[in-house]
């Protein structure tokens, strides 16, 4: 454990996180998981259950094979099994071979769970906990003893919650975890709590939260304010249900707002962020305190115009303190400013006095009146504002383009198909590409005819594809708005579509997302 005053971060991305619906890691997901925490400085990285399944008993072989530094690995499991000793139990023996510095165990502190769940004595449950723990020391491992339900069955019967965390220190654990297992504590709660069990085990106090109320990362601060010293959660708050304590929020909140020390450079926190949302497969989430792609963006006018003049109108922290970047949106809701700081940002020079900062607000504004979506579109809106500003060069003229899909009687034959002519360097193209629907062709066949003069268009990609109905009353004829994102491999930008034709609104956003990668080549 840390110094005196200070706070411990104990992560449990790699278990607690995987039993999140749709989380799952693969060996080396784990492996690189893991170098990265540690890398970030995680002071403990709970690899797994190595009793649970083979895939964490294969992290832990393979995990001897790396060097963490400074950071100790820890192996999960629970207290032995009823009447048999903890020296004979195969679970806890599993966790020695994990070969970890640190074992943490879990064992039962609510009444409810000893006698409908373990369905064992109250005494019973007491030794199993106590000769747990002691043999696990016995063995020369740091053990951190995870009081389950604790919250819970210390409301039920104090007393007894209590005794259960005396039968663990008298077999010398390192440190209790109070554990608000499903999460319906509230921060209050947990404060007076937790103060009474640090008054009795002063400087052993860990907490663990779940976000089943949407506290876990405030149910943890609580717990720290009455003195808890190691905080378990785990990264972008993976875990069952609604989530764990979401470490991306807590670890800025103790190093920026309460002044407590917890990693070494604070500025990679979104990076870790995104790493761990890359391998979970999963979409990032954009709203997420601290490292959200929104968490310093801008919109409203007034806003705007507040923040152009100091940051801190209407910024709690300095985007840059947790790798994150101000974004200044521009929509309809804009004004003068927004677009201002948005052609800043872009590297496009603008003054307030400019007749194209009016004309480029007036578009946008009209633009979006129609259907027009800026926001998760900055190539398209780049490309807007260099176009108002004379600064584009289109990288072809459009001559016409048709698609086609065919579909036999019985239907077991499909087939899409499209024709685009373009006129390049004054030279006339002519392309036809099949695809898997019309859009798909479509961008073959425009991908086909610029490839022949652009190589640098065969490394780019389209990552993703949404369409939106803008006008659901008008039925079959609704405006539709379409949202692609691009990449090269390295970088991503979005461009957007809308017209009254499906095909229409993707050409357009195809066009813009390859003369927006042209402008930049």
């Amino acid at each position: 454990m840390k110094e005196p005053g200070s706070v411990s971060i104990y992560d449990t991305t790699l278990r607690d996180g995987t039993q999140g619906e749709g989380i799952s890691f693969s060996l080396l997901d784990k492996i690189r998981i893991a170098q990265k925490l540690a890398s970030f400085g995680m002071d403990y990285i709970e690899g797994g259950w190595p009793g649970s399944n083979p895939k964490d008993l294969a992290f832990f072989a393979e995990a001897r094979k790396h060097d963490f530094g400074k950071t100790k690995l820890a192996a999960f499991g629970s207290t032995r099994r009823a009447g048999i000793a903890a020296a004979e139990d195969p679970q806890i023996a599993q966790l020695l071979e994990a070969g970890t510095p640190v074992v943490t165990i879990f064992g039962k502190s609510w009444k409810l769970q000893v006698e409908k769940v373990l369905g064992v004595s109250h005494a019973e449950n007491l030794e199993m906990i106590r000769d747990s723990v002691a043999y696990l020391k016995s063995q020369g491992k740091e053990v951190f003893y995870d009081a389950e339900h604790f919250f819970d069955g210390y409301k039920d019967d104090a007393e007894f919650a209590m005794a259960t965390l005396s039968a663990a220190a008298e077999a010398g654990a390192d440190a209790f975890v109070l554990c608000d297992t499903k999460g319906g504590t509230m921060p209050d709660e947990i404060a007076s709590i937790t103060a009474v069990v640090e008054a009795c085990f002063p400087g052993k106090v860990g907490i663990h939260t779940h976000n089943d109320c949407g506290m876990g990362a405030a149910n943890a601060l609580a717990a720290v304010g009455a003195g808890a010293i190691q905080i378990q959660g785990t990264m972008n708050g993976y875990g069952e249900r609604t989530g764990n304590c979401n470490l991306t929020t807590v670890i800025p909140c103790l190093q920026l707002k309460l002044g407590i020390p917890v990693v070494s450079d604070l500025t990679r926190l979104r990076e870790v962020s995104l790493f761990v949302d890359e391998l979970a497969n999963c979409h990032p989430d954009v709203r997420a305190p601290f490292v959200g792609s929104t968490a310093f963006a801008h919109k409203g006018g007034m806003h705007v115009n507040a923040v152009a003049k100091t940051s801190e109108a209407y910024e709690h922290i300095k985007p840059s303190a947790v790798g994150n970047h101000q974004n200044i949106l521009v929509s309809e809701l804009s004004g003068r400013s927004n677009i201002l700081l948005k052609a800043e940002e872009l590297g496009l020079s603008l003054s307030k006095q400019d007749p194209a900062v009016l004309r480029v607000l007036e578009k946008i504004k009209a633009l979006e009146s129609e259907g027009y979506e800026f926001e998760a579109a900055d190539a398209s809106l780049e490309l807007l504002i260099r176009k108002e500003l004379g600064l584009h060069a289109p990288l072809f003229e459009l001559q016409g383009y048709h698609c086609s899909f065919r579909r036999d009687s019985a239907g077991s034959s499909t087939s899409c198909e499209a024709t685009v002519t373009i006129l390049n360097n004054k030279q006339s193209l002519v392309t036809t590409a099949e695809g898997d629907g019309p859009v798909n062709a479509l961008d073959a066949a425009l991908r086909k005819a610029l490839l022949q003069l652009h190589p640098w268009i065969e490394g780019i990609s389209l990552s993703d594809y949404k369409v939106r109905i803008v006008d659901g009353g008008r039925g079959t004829a609704a405006r539709t708005r379409v949202h692609i994102v691009s990449s090269d491999g390295s970088d991503s930008w979005g461009t957007v579509g809308v017209s009254d034709n499906i095909i229409e609104a993707s050409w357009m956003a195809l066009v813009d997302s390859l003369e927006f990668r042209a402008s930049k080549h």
